[in-house]
């Protein structure tokens, strides 16, 4: 990553401490990878309700409606998806050092791009949760709300992970989602949450 030269870091008169202290939360970041429709934006959404309706201050950064603005501009060959999680996780970084929860749905397909992403916040002492949302290509493609592994295998879309780009599984993620029911995925979450002392 190149910094922009001649800039320093402008702090503020409140640190992170007093500011979790005021608003009685912690932040984090909760990622959520897997393959395109194997359900990280149905399991995001409904951890966003559960969570706002604690109290919890939370917020979802969707791929797609990222790419809506923010990461517009990008494509998705290999170095476009590379600074598209780069982008996602510097927004999640200052989300979670606001004290929110983000809640990052993002197929982010290659294990060094998810590496930088944990470790732009470990570096700030932030919780990061990576959660391997884990459905079978096969499963995937049968759900295909948008219709993109149809058009993929059609040969309208190129590079599209699961078909003709390969997508890296985690090999040790913090929490891996297999075949369980909704409500049973948000429980493992939030547990997960509970037990880096994000949540109450």
């Amino acid at each position: 990553m190149t910094l922009s030269p001649n800039v320093v870091w402008q702090p503020t008169g409140v640190d992170r401490e007093s500011r979790e202290l005021q608003l009685g939360m912690r932040g984090a970041t909760v990622w959520f990878t897997g393959l395109p429709s194997s359900g990280k934006s149905t399991l995001a959404a409904a951890v966003e309700e559960r969570l706002i309706g604690a109290g919890v201050a939370a917020y979802v950064l969707d791929g797609d409606n990222l790419r809506h603005g923010l990461n517009g501009d990008l494509g998705f060959d290999c170095d476009a998806r590379a600074e598209n999680v780069r982008r996602t996780a510097e927004v999640a970084r200052l989300f979670a050092d606001a004290g929110v929860v983000a809640l990052v749905s993002l197929v982010s397909p290659y294990v060094a791009d998810r590496a930088l992403a944990r470790r732009l916040h470990e570096q700030d002492d932030l919780a990061f949760v990576e959660v391997y949302v884990n459905a079978p290509v096969a499963v995937c493609e049968q759900r295909d709300p948008k219709g993109l592994y149809a058009r993929a295998r059609r040969g309208e879309i190129v590079g599209f992970t699961g078909v003709d780009d390969p997508y890296e599984a985690p090999l040790q993620p913090d929490v891996e989602i297999k075949g369980a029911p909704l409500p049973a995925s948000v429980e493992a979450v939030l547990t997960e949450l509970s037990e880096r002392g994000v949540l109450a």
